[in-house]
């Protein structure tokens, strides 16, 4: 027979009695463990208690990094968005600045028709009105008038009269074309100084 002291774990059972043996009242709720007569051991809430909170705050870390990382995906999201819809609008400004070049020429020629009065009258002049009002719908416009500030970035020059202290516009060879702020075809210009006030002569001088 082997002698000596054994350790045992606790044994507990559970107490479903509705009717409390000691007091004789009813009893609420679920049975709860109690230990075994002679085992001296008694169940311990607290460290239920201690469990459940290990386990509920690795589930808040990985909500957080959750709802970090969505945050993230949605912003990276918006940022394409933007960017493609930029791409897409550039796409669509090259094409129209492309085909309205190659359609400048005929503007040309029929402007050089309405100077010679040949679109006062008849269906050409029908169809030149149309084409201007699709070209102004688009956002063409023209530049280059007599009197105009000389700039060399729209205005090519072809001749200069003067010292360059005033350079205006003094001749319109052929207009410029602008779509929006973009430019297509410069203005081809003669270009002469404008007489500041100045030196423009007195009335009793002349």
């Amino acid at each position: 027979m082997t002698s000596g002291n054994t350790e045992q774990e606790p044994v507990t059972f559970v107490d479903k009695r509705k009717i409390d043996p000691t007091t004789g009242e009813v009893r609420e709720g679920d049975a709860v463990p109690e230990p075994l007569a002679g085992t001296g051991a008694a169940p311990q809430p607290d460290s239920v208690e201690d469990d459940v909170a290990e386990v509920i705050e690795p589930e808040k870390d990985e909500v957080a990094e959750l709802t970090a990382d969505l945050q993230r995906l949605q912003a990276e999201y918006a940022n394409y968005r933007r960017r493609t819809d930029r791409d897409k609008q550039s796409v669509i400004d090259n094409a129209k600045a492309s085909v309205v070049s190659q359609l400048l020429p005929v503007l040309d020629d029929l402007e050089r028709a309405r100077q010679h009065g040949d679109l006062e009258t008849g269906p050409l002049r029908s169809v030149a009105d149309k084409l201007a009002g699709v070209f102004t719908t688009i956002g063409l416009s023209t530049f280059g008038a007599t009197g105009d500030a000389f700039d060399p970035s729209i205005h090519e020059a072809v001749s200069h009269e003067g010292d360059g202290s005033n350079s205006v516009v003094g001749t319109l060879m052929r207009p410029g074309y602008k779509l929006g702020d973009r430019v297509l075809r410069t203005a081809m210009v003669g270009v002469v100084d404008a007489v500041e006030e100045s030196d423009a002569p007195a009335p009793d001088e002349q």
